[in-house]
């Protein structure tokens, strides 16, 4: 059973460093059908997405890809409204809350191909040139340069924040395609971003968690292994992708995601 588990978490990381993901929305769904009891899938959950998310900012790191600053100021409003839209979960029921979780993922991987704007202008970037506005934030990593309405990107991510808490899921894969379609952040700039900050995410939820659940540490320290190994390799391969291709690739990896939910 430890083996198979290990062998799933390896794969499950990788396709998760790929594109700036925890991994959690593989990892529970996983768990909960070989049979582990739910907080304990949670616990574990949360655990390897932290280590995950450590692993590929490492590497995202040395290739300048990840905005520290605009990943923590991003953090504080998803945060802030995750703790809203837990509470608001409770009172509404589960089938809603699954299909939501199905309709968010199909709408970030039509984010991620649908065709390019005709300007990047838009309400909340201001492309590479930026506005000397009050809100407009210009940000500058390595060779790339883009601008955002900081007003715009506080609003949007408290809202994704009561999304992803309501529907149980780390927030990587509704922030990168945000990042990268409606703010105009560089993609290769908000995979890295992305992985840095789902781990900011899961380490609050696993705080908050172990405090009321007895957990097994030994096992969870043993399927750390596969998890740096399959990040590591995962966020590598990410940076030699063509920017283009890891779009479409991205985009075929939450269809398949989402079809997934739908039918199980």
């Amino acid at each position: 059973m430890l083996l198979l588990e290990a062998t799933f978490i390896f794969f499950a990381a990788l396709l998760a460093s790929m594109f700036g993901l925890g991994g959690g929305i593989l990892y529970t769904p996983f768990q909960l059908w070989i049979g582990v009891d739910f907080h304990l899938a949670v616990i574990t959950s949360l655990f390897l997405v932290f280590f995950t998310s450590l692993s590929s900012t490492i590497v995202y790191r040395k290739n300048n890809r990840v905005d520290w600053v605009l990943g923590i100021i991003i953090e504080i409003p998803t945060v802030t409204g995750a703790y809203t839209g837990g509470v608001l979960s409770y009172y509404i029921p589960v089938i809603y809350l699954r299909w939501l979780l199905v309709v968010l993922i199909f709408l970030a991987a039509y984010l991620m191909v649908r065709p390019a704007r005709e300007t990047s202008h838009t309400l909340c970037s201001g492309g590479e040139s930026g506005k000397r506005k009050i809100f407009w934030w210009n940000r500058k990593l390595g060779g790339e340069r883009y601008s955002l309405n900081l007003l715009c990107v506080l609003i949007i991510m408290f809202i994704v924040g009561n999304i992803i808490s309501m529907v149980g899921i780390s927030g990587g894969v509704l922030k990168v395609p945000i990042m990268a379609e409606i703010f105009g952040v560089p993609l290769p700039v908000a995979i890295g971003s992305s992985a840095f900050m789902v781990g900011l995410t899961s380490l609050g939820g696993l705080l908050g968690h172990i405090t009321f659940t007895k957990v097994n540490w030994g096992i969870l320290f043993l399927l750390l292994i596969p998890v740096i190994l399959g990040a590591q390799i995962g966020s590598r391969i990410s940076i030699k992708m063509e920017r283009e291709k890891l779009k479409k690739v991205y985009a075929l990896f939450l269809i398949v995601v989402g079809v997934i939910t739908l039918v199980l």
